[in-house]
């Protein structure tokens, strides 16, 4: 079992910047792929970005060059960095984490955190 915490969000200015953090209560090791995603008022949870146990990345075309995924597995914390916010980037953000154990896919999320881009 996973829990996932997330902090960080906030108010910023467009074009501002913000650091979102997950922090996970037992061990994401390698095995994990671990993701943020986020879901807009009336809109459908899309994925952001995503990195794999071994730091490979893979992000989303609307946020490719602004945002950046990392992890840090000593400290069982994944982050996102996001760098030129938009208003649309407005949205709760939620960590995922995703593991295959005997060919079933299991995630885990977080509750949420808050970011709201706006003057």
């Amino acid at each position: 079992q996973v829990q996932l915490v997330e902090s960080g969000g906030g108010l910023v200015q467009p074009g501002g910047s913000l650091r979102l953090s997950c922090a996970a209560s037992g061990s994401i090791s390698s095995n994990y792929v671990m993701g943020w995603h986020r879901q807009a008022p009336g809109k459908q949870r899309e994925l952001v970005a995503q990195i794999a146990g071994g730091g490979t990345t893979d992000y989303v075309d609307f946020v490719r060059g602004r945002f950046t995924i990392s992890r840090d597995n000593a400290k069982n914390t994944v982050y996102l960095q996001m760098n030129s916010l938009k208003p649309e980037d407005t949205a709760v953000y939620y960590c995922s984490a995703r593991i295959v154990v005997v060919h079933t896919t299991i995630t885990y999320w977080g509750q949420g955190t808050q970011v709201t881009v706006s003057s």
